[in-house]
């Protein structure tokens, strides 16, 4: 953190805070809706996996804003606003009597959340990347991993903090104090207004954007016509912005496996016994809420691990398009482990939620080997001008993975909630990713052979 320019606090600062507001509302969502709202679990897998996909699908408009109209710091900061309107929208949710009201107001309330979430999200981290002076590559792989650090602190207290809050005092403060810190941090970003390195947005730069340019080649005569009418500056950024897009296509598998944490892991979990920590005057009940908080404690220990031991020990993985796919492979093997575990639940074995710790912690692994390393690989292959829109396409592989879990929930669905949570359906995933990392290891080493 030392090494990392003064104003980087405040974006680390602000993320910890945000993250504590998206997570701990996600963190008792599940619950929320299949305990209160009697919803089954087929149908609020397949919302929470469509709210999820809206909040990652919404960052190409944040991009646009970004980088064409408003700029960075003024995105996030506008945006942010309208983010904490959303979650008092949802904190209202509890106070309506009938259940049909409620489910609509958490339908409103998790449509504004997905506005303000997803418009800022390719925003903070290429700010981030706007700070690091000379865009030295070990300094931004502190920064990326000093910003991932930060967003796993927030979701691990959130994850501590909020179920403990709804068992207390109901859903509705539980809803609301997610919001408060949300305003918190919006507050805290302000506060670094005079500090930070700002990059005017392109709106006057006079060059074709990546949208005009694709729909040229795409309907209006391919590569040379687009050259001839937008120029070779742009129709090469193009080419280069699809090149990425072959890399980012082949990470969905592994976001469709690792957005499930909030889903059908919390489902399985409600069908284990919770785990009970003595403490003096009482115990600590860990349930399926709580040992959601096991993947940020496993982030925060690992990251530093793996980047001050295994990164400059182990010389392929400091190559990103190798973090990827070795991140992607363990996340098949990752559902094969949740696979058993279903399994000995469906067999009729009674087993402690404190199994879910070993998916937890190869997942984890997975993880910082692919979501800290596509933030940083989106913003160092990116075209200067369009840092925003690369980060708003990284998200979109996780609009698509959790787009696929709710498709693959709706056609294999045939009216009993369990099926959202069987052996078979687990395997598959796993399956799915195995294949995946396969074609990407042979997509990977054709483009580092380009590049």
């Amino acid at each position: 953190m030392s090494a990392l320019p003064s104003q980087s606090r405040y974006i680390i600062g602000t993320e910890a805070c945000e993250r504590f507001s998206f997570y701990g509302m996600k963190s008792i969502l599940m619950l929320y809706m299949t305990g209160h709202l009697l919803m089954s679990d087929n149908w609020a897998t397949s919302t929470l996996h469509i709210f999820m996909g809206m909040v990652y699908l919404l960052p190409l408009a944040g991009a646009w804003l970004a980088d064409k109209v408003w700029g960075r710091y003024k995105t996030i900061l506008y945006i942010s606003l309208l983010y904490c309107v959303g979650h008092g929208v949802l904190a209202t949710a509890d106070l309506f009597h009938t259940i049909e009201a409620r489910r609509y107001i958490l339908m409103a309330g998790l449509f504004i959340i997905a506005l303000g979430a997803g418009g800022i999200k390719p925003c903070v981290s290429a700010f981030m990347g706007d700070q690091i002076p000379n865009k030295s590559p070990q300094l931004m792989t502190k920064a990326f991993n000093a910003f991932y650090w930060a967003i796993n602190l927030g979701s691990f207290f959130s994850f501590l903090v909020i179920p403990a809050m709804e068992q207390r005092y109901g859903y509705s403060w539980a809803f609301a104090v997610p919001g408060l810190f949300m305003g918190v941090a919006t507050f805290v970003f302000w506060l670094g207004r005079k500090k930070y390195h700002k990059t005017p947005p392109a709106r006057n730069s006079g060059q074709p954007g990546f949208w005009k340019v694709l729909f040229i080649i795409l309907f209006h005569g391919g590569w040379k016509n687009a050259e001839q009418r937008c120029g070779t500056s742009a129709v090469e950024d193009t080419r280069h912005i699809l090149k990425i897009l072959s890399i980012f296509a082949f990470i969905i598998p592994f976001w469709s496996i690792f957005e499930q944490t909030a889903s059908s892991w919390v489902s399985q979990g409600s069908r284990m016994i919770p785990l009970s920590i003595p403490l003096p005057g009482g115990s600590w009940s860990i349930g399926p809420a709580q040992i959601q908080a096991a993947n940020p404690i496993f982030v925060m220990v690992f990251i530093p691990l793996i980047t001050v031991f295994v990164y400059p020990r182990v010389a392929t993985l400091a190559r990103p398009l190798v973090r990827l796919g070795t991140g992607l492979a363990l996340s098949s093997a990752t559902f094969l482990i949740v696979a058993f575990l279903q399994y000995r639940l469906e067999e009729g074995t009674s087993m402690s939620i404190a199994w879910q710790l070993i998916p937890y912690c190869v997942l984890t692994i997975s993880e910082i080997l692919v979501s800290t390393t596509g933030l940083e690989f989106a913003y160092t292959q990116a075209p200067a001008h369009l840092k925003s829109l690369i980060t708003s396409f990284w998200n979109l592989t996780i609009f698509a993975g959790n787009m696929l879990v709710a498709a693959i929930t709706f056609f294999l669905s045939n009216g009993e909630s369990a099926n959202a949570i069987s052996t078979d359906r687990f395997i598959l995933y796993a399956v799915l990713a195995a294949v995946v990392a396969v074609a990407y290891s042979f997509r990977a080493r054709r483009y580092g052979k380009t590049e």
